[in-house]
């Protein structure tokens, strides 16, 4: 379906947060840090303290900046000189576990319950000492709390039940690891949920959920273990349900491999700009794991049932669209958009023509395999 502009069909919600003050809907709630980290944090202690933030950022400059949903504003009484910074910077990474200096000037952590740090320091930050910190809602949030259309929750609860495998696409912070993760917190309490993360910032609230998370390479260079690795040995794990956090490289194809050989029912967000440009995207991963356009449709098609778009406005609200993988004329990959108010089935047996309209079945659906 698509509006007057003839664009694709969305259905726009605003977040229920209880990080946002007047939502009207939820209180906020008191953020829980661990004492050791906040006891790091010196001045910025206060600011990340806030239960309304979702982002705290230092620039090179030393200027604190804070994202409420908004959009990013700055703090007025906070400020770090640049020596300051950069030792805030180098001490958090390292409470987090890594290492962080002038020959290895990017690093990533996660720390407590889903706070997740990013830094930088010069010669990369030009400016000065950069910092990133992503901080996750006080409250989890469940697949009926999120703002979703009804129509959409009941096509997100029919895939679950169905054990269909879902694809969650948008851009940085437009909702795909917490749409994922309250997908997934609706799983069937015996399922195994087996959770692979470069950093875990997915927060399931699920009784067996075993998470996995990269590690980077030590000062000479040994024991690094990336999302291929462990896309691996989580099949060795007996996962009923495998989720990779992110799709962003060699570990698609491990994935998409997986996905055909019965392992239903489980999960992986990417990056994308809109619903029509997860094809391209997708073979652009693809290709950096080695697999060529065709071969990547075929699995993408059998192995991934419903992909669930979100797009973040600049007020913070946001919208969803719904859609499945088909083969066009070329037998590349394209997508079918799904209307959410109307009962769907998502089987990925469907095709369309080159333009993107739905023609007759093709072989290869997704295995029934419930192993």
């Amino acid at each position: 379906m698509r509006d007057s502009r003839g664009m694709p069909a969305v259905a726009a919600f605003v977040p229920i947060d209880p990080r946002r003050r007047g939502d009207g809907r939820a209180p906020a709630v008191a953020r829980a840090l661990p004492a050791a980290f906040r006891a790091l944090l010196g001045p910025l202690a206060a600011v990340v303290d806030d239960p309304a933030a979702t982002d705290v950022f230092v620039t090179g400059d030393g200027s604190v900046w804070r994202d409420a949903g908004g959009g990013a504003e700055r703090v007025p009484d906070a400020r770090l000189d640049p020596a300051a910074a950069r030792e805030l910077a180098v001490r958090v990474i390292e409470h987090g576990g890594r290492h962080i200096d002038e020959a290895t000037p990017c690093a990533d952590v996660r720390i407590g319950d889903g706070v997740r740090v990013h830094a930088a320091l010069p010669p990369i930050a030009r400016a000065g000492a950069e910092l990133s910190i992503r901080l996750p809602r006080t409250i989890p949030v469940t697949l009926e709390s999120a703002g979703l259309p009804d129509a959409i929750v009941v096509v997100l609860r029919t895939a679950l039940e169905e054990r269909r495998t879902l694809l969650v696409t948008g851009a940085t912070g437009s909702g795909k690891t917490t749409l994922l993760s309250a997908w997934l917190s609706a799983a069937p309490p015996t399922d195994r949920i087996i959770l692979i993360e470069d950093v875990a910032e997915a927060r399931i609230v699920h009784p067996h959920v075993v998470g996995l998370e990269c590690r980077q390479a030590n000062l000479e260079g040994a024991g690094e273990i990336d999302l291929a690795r462990l896309v691996r040995e989580a099949l060795r794990m007996r996962p009923d349900r495998l989720v990779v956090g992110e799709c962003r490289g060699a570990e698609v194809r491990e994935f998409l491999a997986a996905l055909n050989t019965g392992h239903r029912g489980g999960a992986g967000t990417l990056h994308a700009n809109s619903l029509a440009d997860v094809p391209s995207r997708l073979e652009a991963v693809g290709m950096i794991a080695g697999l060529d356009p065709l071969a990547l449709a075929r699995q993408a098609l059998s192995g991934i049932d419903l992909i669930v778009h979100l797009r973040r406005a600049p007020d913070g609200s946001r919208s969803a669209s719904l859609g499945r993988f088909a083969l066009d004329a070329r037998e590349r990959l394209t997508v079918v958009e799904i209307d959410p108010r109307v009962a769907v089935d998502p089987t990925p047996c469907r095709s369309a023509r080159f333009d993107g309209t739905p023609s007759t079945d093709r072989d290869g659906g997704g295995s029934d395999d419930r192993s």
